[in-house]
């Protein structure tokens, strides 16, 4: 999951598996696969950036994992 936050401040989080597109309208605006919008304060770069740093995590050997807590 990586965290969002929407524009009235409220941090949540977002299974990135559900993204289906990310676009700038001015604001980030995500399309989730079921056709739900939501518009958040970080950039498309900070989005995509969270989304690889979350992949790698889940994607490292486990042992690698437990060392980093």
């Amino acid at each position: 999951m990586i965290k969002v936050t929407a524009l009235n401040e409220h941090s949540f989080y977002l299974n990135p598996d559900l993204i289906y597109r990310i676009e700038t309208i001015p604001d980030t605006l995500i399309t989730l696969t079921d056709g739900k919008t939501i518009i958040v304060k970080e950039t498309p770069d900070a989005v995509v950036n969270a989304i690889i740093i979350y992949r790698r995590k889940i994607n490292q050997p486990f042992e690698q994992r437990a060392k980093e807590k």
